[in-house]
């Protein structure tokens, strides 16, 4: 079984989500179960509704689970096991208090050494703490483990020190919870960022002193930088998967650019599903992957050509297919589904107030802005008398052109600026030859605002 594994701590950040989509492909191409486990161990930072969010936006990205689990459901067992560790002599408690701990690690810092727990320290101070925590014992051999991605990884017993598995609250501790659980539902393999490589020891000791034989693979995901080269956090917005698609980008692009980046894939652009056929774990890059928000936009125009056009228009707020059809018209200069949305949304849009933004905003000079007003205000008038007269909605564009222009007695520049604004809202964009044929449908709407 795969099982992806979020804490519930905090929004869901681009490398989760490379995780769950990893995990979720692998278990298909497995034929394994794939297991959402709600780690709420860290009872003072769970923010409540974030599990929610968690498995809603799994669900939009065309992720399901076989089994649900919350971490904290499984303290009892949790604490059980730690208390057979303990009568075992694998666990001991420890009575050392914070401020001790604190000037051992200070002391080790003005020495300029590696701060490491001493076994010895551990009832040093009992009398003083009535409340102890428990610790596994460190290894006496070197531990190591093949990485799917980065190869043989091996740490050395100097490197892991006998670390807390309970808290003095009884909670279990992030490493002992995980180990235990990952026994418990059977997870033969487990993918994870490589912010968890030096976690895979103390896992991996764990089942070691619980006896527990069953051999586990590892794959570690490098790190995401941003654009600048440097490791991603929190203050990036494209780590933020609530921003990506805020920002109008397709849960399909998302899922193809993650799976993508650092990756050997047989093609550029493809489905969640299609993975299923070819997807190698190993052909992974163990160098960390730069985000490109360029190639997402690329990706994300891709996927709105794959798109039929009455599910683009549904995705823009409207209900007929015809504005699918004129939304990909814009996809030569439109990359993601707020670009798309507000160039649609304009040709609708009332111009007076459109006109009056872009003479905020321009810096041309107040004679050119006045008569471009002049040249919109005669050839909207002319269009309008035009419709009381006859149909358009069939008509060509240079049927349509010849005779507004030969009516309101506008030439060149003077009259194509001012159509264009007209029948967009733009004064810039793709051909209105190619824009009419759907245009033509909608003249009274257009014309009217």
């Amino acid at each position: 079984m795969l099982r992806f594994a979020p804490s519930p701590t905090g929004d869901m950040h681009t490398g989760n989500l490379r995780a769950a989509i990893f995990n979720y492909i692998l278990a298909k191409q497995r034929n394994e179960k794939f297991l959402l486990r709600i780690e709420d161990t860290d009872t003072a930072r769970n923010i409540e509704g974030k599990d929610k969010d968690i498995m809603f936006l799994l669900t939009l990205f065309g992720m399901s689970w076989d089994n649900l689990v919350y971490q904290s459901h499984n303290f009892e067992r949790h604490r059980q096991l730690a208390e057979y560790l303990l009568q075992k002599g694998d666990a001991f408690y420890c009575y050392c208090t914070k401020e001790f701990l604190d000037k051992k690690r200070e002391i080790a810092k003005e020495n300029h050494q590696a701060f490491r727990y001493d076994d010895a320290w551990a009832e040093l101070e009992k009398d003083k703490n009535p409340h102890p925590v428990v610790r596994l014992r460190a290894p006496k051999e070197t531990m190591g483990f093949h990485d799917e991605i980065k190869g043989d990884i091996t740490f050395a017993p100097n490197e892991i020190d006998s670390f807390i598995i309970l808290k003095e609250d009884g909670i279990p501790t992030y490493n002992f919870a995980c180990a235990v659980d990952d026994m418990l539902y059977d997870i033969d393999f487990i993918v994870r960022g490589e912010d968890h490589v030096s976690n895979t020891p103390k896992q991996m000791l764990i089942h070691k002193y619980l006896s527990y034989e069953k051999s586990v693979k590892f794959a570690h995901l490098p790190i995401i930088l941003n654009e600048e080269g440097k490791k991603m956090s929190k203050r990036d917005n494209a780590s933020s998967v609530q921003w990506l698609l805020d920002c109008g980008f397709l849960p399909q692009a998302i899922v193809n650019y993650l799976v993508l980046m650092g990756n050997k894939t047989p093609c550029e652009v493809f489905t969640l599903q299609d993975c299923f056929t070819w997807f190698d774990i190993r052909k992974i890059a163990k160098a960390p992957a730069r985000f490109d928000i360029d190639k997402l936009k690329f990706l994300n125009r891709e996927h709105f050509k794959r798109l039929n056009e009455q599910d683009l228009a549904v995705l823009l707020g409207y209900k007929d297919s015809a504005i699918g059809a004129l939304a990909k018209l814009y996809l030569q200069e439109a990359s993601t589904l707020n670009e798309i949305r507000e160039k649609v949304d304009f040709i609708f849009a009332k111009k007076a107030l459109l006109l009056e933004n872009l003479q905020n905003d321009t810096k041309a000079e107040s004679l050119e802005i006045l008569e471009f007003k002049d040249a919109i205000q005669t050839l909207q008038q002319t269009l309008l008398a035009m419709l009381k007269e006859q149909d358009f909605s069939k008509a060509e564009f240079e049927t349509f052109k010849s005779e507004a222009m030969q009516k309101s007695g506008l030439k060149g520049k003077s009259f194509f600026k001012p159509l264009r604004f007209l029948l967009t809202g733009h004064t810039h964009g793709p051909e209105l030859s190619d824009l009419f044929p759907i245009l033509r449908l909608y003249l009274n709407d257009i014309l009217r605002n």
